[in-house]
């Protein structure tokens, strides 16, 4: 077919629609946001006149540690660079096992309390204060780990400050003592078909898998000018220190009359890493057993904590191991945090005995195994296994349920004792399914968990490791890769402290958290929230038994001799509105449920997933003409992790608004095409060639 000279103009003019299109990105409807509009390492929000810089936010953290427990108050900035008055939310990552009890909102000199109410409740008083143009400041809980803020009303050019509080017990592994302050998080996989309507502001629509996943995933930035912040702790350890040490931060440290003030050496520090306190008490005071003790409305409320066998009591297991490793390639495990698990793996491998067997799995968005079962250590299996580990790349999606699966249902080996070893960064939206999994599936194996990178979702590690009866541990940061999986060898290597019961004095009805004391590893303290009847009587001791490779163990506590310490109450309360929400995923009565995580977190007032803390001003600052917009604060992407590598996975959850958009864009120029073909090819009529 011959082309005309029209016919030439009608496909340029078609060439340049394309191109046009191709320019502008589908429009983002309302407060939507996708991961691509975030990759240049600024935001830009639409307003009501045009787009205007989001939210600036710095942070300020105050840590203060006395014995077992520390008080952690973060001080939130939100200032607003736009010329409209806007609302601001911001999605922030908080330790899995927080006990979150206070919030004030700072306006020029005045401040605001918060006030814990019933979720719902709070939520109307926010938006009906947003309405009247007032301020106001909502907290609210949308994992265990996971809080967002909301400041409505802030003026062009104004600074609203949040400060937020929450209780937390300190870590204790290995000799030494620990507290991990979260500074950013790592973008969450969102799989399942897009609900019609959602939630939040975040760049992934809810699903039918995840349907809150637009509260839970909010936009994140490679690098900003305005994400820093400073932190200082005093630590009363109550004892000498041989050690005391920031794991991935530079840090000043000077000692006052027996505390230890520790600060960050750039007390204007980017907010990509989390922040992790160590400390070890001098060998001669360690201590081997310690109570801590509050008194609220009458009520005794204890934490107890008693250390297992030493290290030279406890012989090597006897019983050859069978270990599968599960190794996470998705997307978000690109970069730095790829490294870390390739290094762990195969110094895993390398540490297997002769009489062992193993298994290699690894995941994204499909599942593979080295051996369709397990094998053993021999000489050629390891270095197949190694070169196999040594292949691995991350990409695709963190589809964690057929790799855990598989896992589960190789065949077991009654001479091996099965532990299953999982590594990944845990940024999955569906938490609840995978901890369901293990509970129902892990049979006589045990599950070990392994953080990899510089924000690993704790929450998830944290509970996977208790489903599965093991342990957990962190790993960010390529340096600590042998220090840590060293660790690890060794309580996988040693028999576990197993049935375990806590024995208390007669007369005395308590409720403690955990209900069922885990199994214990090498180094790990058995650790328990207890509410009391009545107090104790002189002398009375709570004994804890259990049994290990060498027979029966038991240690003795003594209550009356405890600590006074403020925040055991609350701790105690967030543990059980933890047990009560367990059992609420496993399908208890939900009525009741709620109801008793509702009294729970509005006794102790805590933020729950059924409570919110909620400060409003009095008086309307917001003129009644004036419109609101609102506009979602972002994140830092954590170190060493790449934008693209991690949202890049197959999206499984689009903006149904935007594509219709642009689904009618490219309708109109197929039909400008059409039209301007035939208007091309029309020829004027009495005209002959």
């Amino acid at each position: 077919m011959q082309l005309t000279k029209s016919d030439l103009r009608s496909w340029f003019w078609v060439f340049v629609l394309v191109l046009v299109l191709q320019a502008f990105p589908a429009p983002v409807s309302g407060n939507e946001l996708t991961p691509g509009e975030a990759q240049a390492g600024s935001l830009l929000w639409r307003m009501q006149q045009g787009y205007t810089t989001a939210t600036m936010l710095n942070t300020d953290v105050r840590i203060d540690i006395s014995g077992l427990v520390a008080r952690v108050k973060v001080r939130q900035e939100f200032r607003n660079e736009g010329n409209e008055w806007v609302e601001g939310v911001y999605v922030f990552p908080q330790p899995d096992e927080a006990a979150v009890d206070r919030m004030r909102l700072h306006i020029g000199d005045r401040f605001i309390e918060g006030e814990i109410r019933e979720k719902e409740q709070a939520k109307k008083e926010y938006e009906q204060a947003k309405q009247a143009g007032k301020k106001a400041s909502l907290v609210q809980q949308q994992r265990a780990n996971l809080f967002t803020t909301s400041v409505a009303n802030v003026a062009p050019g104004e600074l609203v400050v949040v400060e937020i509080e929450y209780l937390e017990n300190l870590r204790y592994e290995d000799g030494r003592f620990s507290i991990r302050f979260p500074m950013t998080l790592t973008p969450r996989y969102i799989p399942g078909q897009a609900l019609p309507d959602r939630q939040g502001n975040g760049w992934s629509a809810d699903t039918d898998q995840v349907p809150d996943a637009s509260l839970i995933t909010p936009p994140q930035v490679t690098r900003s000018q305005n994400h820093k912040i400073s932190l200082t702790a005093d630590v009363n350890a109550g004892m000498p220190l041989e050690i005391i040490a920031s794991r991935y931060h530079p840090v000043n440290v000077t000692e006052q009359n027996g505390h230890y003030i520790v600060e960050l050496s750039d007390q204007q520090t980017i907010m990509d890493h989390d922040f992790e306190l160590v400390w070890k008490p001098i060998p001669s005071a360690e201590p081997r057993a310690m109570a801590f003790s509050e008194t609220v409305d009458g009520k005794p409320y204890h934490l107890l904590m008693v250390m297992p066998p030493d290290q030279d009591d406890v012989p090597a297991a006897q019983m050859p191991r069978e270990t599968i490793f599960i190794v996470d390639t998705s997307g978000s495990m690109h970069g730095v945090s790829m490294s870390q698990a390739k290094r762990a793996v195969n110094l895993a491998i390398k540490a297997l005995k002769p009489g062992d067997l193993f298994n290699v799995i690894e995941f994204d968005s499909y599942t593979s195994a080295l051996f369709p079962y397990s094998r053993l250590a021999n000489g050629n299996n390891v270095s197949s296994a190694l070169a196999f580990v040594g292949q691995l790349q991350a990409e695709g999606g963190t589809e964690m349920r057929p790799a855990l699966k598989l896992a589960l249902s190789m065949p077991a080996q009654e001479t091996h004792l099965r532990q299953i070893v999982f590594i990944t960064d845990g940024s999955v939206g569906y938490e609840d399914e995978m901890f369901s999994i293990i509970e129902q599936q892990l049979g006589a194996a045990r599950l070990f968990t392994v953080g990899i990178g510089s924000a690993p979702n704790s929450l998830f590690m944290r509970k996977a490791a208790e489903a599965g009866r093991g342990s957990y541990t962190f790993i960010s940061a390529l340096h600590e890769v042998s220090e840590k999986m060293d660790a690890l060898f060794k309580k996988l290597e040693h028999p576990q402290v197993t049935d375990i019961e806590v024995h208390w004095p007669s007369g005395v009805i308590v409720d403690s958290y955990p209900a069922t004391v885990p199994d214990l590893y090498l180094g790990e303290p058995v650790s328990i929230r207890a509410q009391a009847s009545n107090g104790f009587r002189p002398g009375e001791v709570v004994r804890i038994t259990g049994n290990s490779v060498t027979g029966s163990w038991a240690a003795d506590l003594d209550i009356d001799s405890s600590t006074a310490s403020e925040g055991v109450a609350a701790l105690w309360a967030r543990a059980r509105i933890g047990a009560l929400a367990d059992q609420e995923r496993r399908g208890g009565n939900a009525e009741e449920l709620r109801a008793g995580i509702l009294q729970t977190a509005l006794t102790h007032h805590l933020v729950s997933k059924y409570t919110s803390l909620i400060a409003v001003d009095k008086t309307p600052v917001r003129p009644a003409g004036d419109p609101l917009s609102s506009e979602q604060v972002p994140n830092l992407m954590p170190y060493g992790q790449s934008m693209h590598a991690a949202c890049g996975f197959p999206a499984t959850a689009t903006s149904a608004p935007a594509m219709r958009i642009m689904g009618a864009a490219w309708l109109l120029a197929a039909f400008l095409f059409l039209v301007m073909i035939r208007t091309g090819r029309r020829r004027p009529r009495g005209r002959h060639l």
